[in-house]
Formats: C-alpha cells, sequence, structure tokens
C-alpha cells in the first residue's frame, strides 16, 4: 500500500514513533548537525540548506505545522539555552557557522523534528529522495526484525500465546452450546462465528483473510491480536450461556431466529462498547502499520502507534511463537491441570 507521507498523519507519526525505524533512517542520513545536549540539532539555515528551499519556505511550514513539528522536537532557544548552543556552535564549527551575536532567539530541528519536516515538504526534490529512503528502511527494518514476514507479527507479543489458549477452551464452550441447544445445520458455526466477528470488527471471515491476504492453509485466528482474542473468547463465551439459559427455560432446541434474536440483545449490552472501541483501534492501527492492511471499515479507528506498541511486536521484548512455546510451557502445564 503507497504511503503518501506529505498527506498522512498518521503514516507520518508511525515512523516517528518506531525507535528501531529512527535509528536506521538517523544511520543512513548521516546527518551533520551541531552537538547539543546529548542530540544532534539543525537550526533553519542549515535545514534550508540542506532540503535546497529558502529559508522562508521553512518559517511557512512551522507556521502552519507548529505543533506538529513542536512535538517531533522542535525547539526555540532563548536565553541562557540560546547562548549555550551558541558556545557549542563556537567549539564544533568556529567561524563556518554563524548564528549572530545579536540574534536573541533561534529555532533549531532534533533529528526527529527534522526527518518530521522532511515528510512535509511537497517543494524539495531532497526531501522527496529522503522521503523515499525512509520508506524502504522502515520496511526493511519490520522485515528483519520480524524475519521476514509481518503476517504473524501478532504472535510476537509475550500475550498472545495464552489468550490463545484460553480462546481455545471458551471456543469450545460456544460450539458446545451451538451443538447441544440449537437445531440447526452444520452451517451454525460458522454463521454465528461471523456474527461474532461482525460485531467485534465489522468484517467476516472472508472480509478479513482477504484483507491480511490468507492463503487456504492459514488459520484466522492465528493472526488475531491478543486483545482481539480475548474479545473473541469473552463473546462466544457469554453468547453460549444465553443460549443455553435459553434453551434451559425451553427445554427445546433453539431455532435460527430465537438464537438470533439472543445475539442481537448480546451485542447491544452497553459494556461493550468501551472494549470494542479499543480493540478496534488496536486492531486497524496496528495492521495498517505492521501489515500495511487497510480495514476499510475500520478507517476511523486508526490512530498512530506509540513507541510501547513498537516494543511489544519488533522490540527486544518480542519473540517468534517457538521461543514462547518453549519458554511458556509450564504455564500450560498449570492451566491444563485446573481444567
Amino acid at each position: 500500500m503507497a504511503k503518501e507521507l506529505t498527506k498522512s498523519y498518521i503514516d507520518r507519526q508511525n515512523i516517528l514513533n518506531n525507535p528501531y525505524a529512527l535509528a536506521e533512517i538517523k544511520k543512513a542520513a548521516n546527518l551533520q548537525g551541531v552537538e547539543f545536549e546529548g542530540e544532534t540539532w539543525l537550526i533553519k539555515e542549515q535545514a534550508a540548506q540542506f532540503f535546497q528551499v529558502d529559508t522562508r519556505t521553512i518559517e511557512r511550514y512551522l507556521k502552519e505545522c507548529e505543533k506538529e513539528l513542536s512535538g517531533s522536537g522542535y525547539r526555540v532557544l532563548r536565553g541562557k539555552s540560546l547562548s549555550e548552543l551558541k558556545l557549542s556552535i563556537k567549539r564544533q564549527f568556529a567561524t563556518d557557522m554563524n548564528v549572530g551575536t545579536k540574534t536573541t532567539q533561534l529555532g533549531i530541528f532534533n533529528f526527529r523534528a527534522f526527518l518530521n519536516l522532511a515528510m512535509l515538504l511537497t517543494e524539495s526534490e531532497t526531501a522527496r529522495l529522503l522521503r523515499q529512503m525512509v520508506l524502504d528502511v522502515v520496511i526493511d527494518t519490520i522485515n528483519q526484525r520480524t524475519k521476514g514476514g509481518t503476517k504473524y507479527i501478532n504472535q510476537r507479543d509475550e500475550d498472545f500465546i495464552i489468550s490463545l489458549f484460553q480462546e481455545e477452551d471458551y471456543r469450545k464452550d460456544f460450539t458446545d452450546a451451538l451443538k447441544d441447544c440449537v437445531s440447526m445445520g452444520k452451517f451454525k458455526y460458522p454463521l454465528f462465528t461471523d456474527k461474532i466477528y461482525k460485531s467485534i470488527f465489522k468484517e467476516n471471515a472472508k472480509e478479513y483473510r482477504k484483507i491480511l491476504k490468507l492463503e487456504t492453509k492459514d488459520k484466522t485466528r492465528d493472526t488475531f491480536y491478543s486483545e482481539i482474542l480475548d474479545l473473541v473468547s469473552s463473546y462466544e463465551y457469554g453468547f453460549a450461556q444465553k443460549i443455553k439459559e435459553e434453551f434451559g427455560r425451553l427445554r427445546r432446541e433453539l431455532n435460527y431466529e430465537e438464537v438470533n434474536n439472543i445475539f442481537l440483545k448480546f451485542e447491544s449490552e452497553a459494556h461493550w462498547k468501551p472494549l470494542l472501541e479499543k480493540a478496534r483501534t488496536k486492531m486497524a492501527s496496528r495492521d495498517l502499520c505492521f501489515r500495511e492492511a487497510l480495514h476499510e471499515k475500520l478507517k476511523d479507528h486508526i490512530a498512530p502507534l506509540n513507541a510501547d506498541e513498537f516494543e511489544r511486536f519488533i522490540g527486544e521484548k518480542s519473540k517468534e511463537l517457538s521461543e514462547r512455546l518453549e519458554e511458556t510451557k509450564d504455564v500450560f502445564k498449570r492451566l491444563k491441570d485446573r481444567q
């Protein structure tokens, strides 16, 4: 999916909030600036020279995108901080960079703010080339850290295995309730599973699989994030109990209309709303960033990922499923013993 960084705030923030990609981009850019307070900074004139634009162009972007650039690290120095920067410039550049003794305030870009500016500038060919390099580095970084693929990036989360393991038990409660209490044929299993999926993330299994480009051999639930698995489990278990209660009350198998009415009432219960909003945001935002998969029906829920999300799925805490399985053998045994 092509990313237009100059137009998409979310895509820009997903790059700026990814510390692993940011480190690789910084190395590739090899930016020369002033070392100050433990960071590399560029003054406005340096940024204009790098991008081969007039300083007035930089000033216009600073005015139009002040909140975004300031949030990325752009600063305006005055007083003591400005004096200390001037001393740093003098030590590092001697007379090669002249800020001016009468300058009373000075705007400076750290690397994050400089990169943010590059992702906004439409007038600069240099910025366009830098954006292309950035996109390539981001893709390479994610692929390297996930060993070549993001289809199962959800499984790198330390919460995934337990969620999947517990979901299997709740799934059995659900299918048993359908088997024992509902008169419909075998199509009742995928039918009501799809109703759960559509209630949670507005897509049935077929739609979801198409968006993620899953192959026939791929199991849908193996691609769910732990929060989605937990919510599916809650739906399946709660819905199963409602079916059993109605079966016990009527003392006969239920038909489609009766089960569907139970579900419509069940999914409209108020306590689901905050859980659904959170799950939809997690799924839509992560899939767009990591899998480049757009859930069109959830596009209003897409938000930038924060640094913790990148740590969770591609950072030091993330691991391959095989490693997780080895680490959690004892946990599985304890859970099984409780059954």
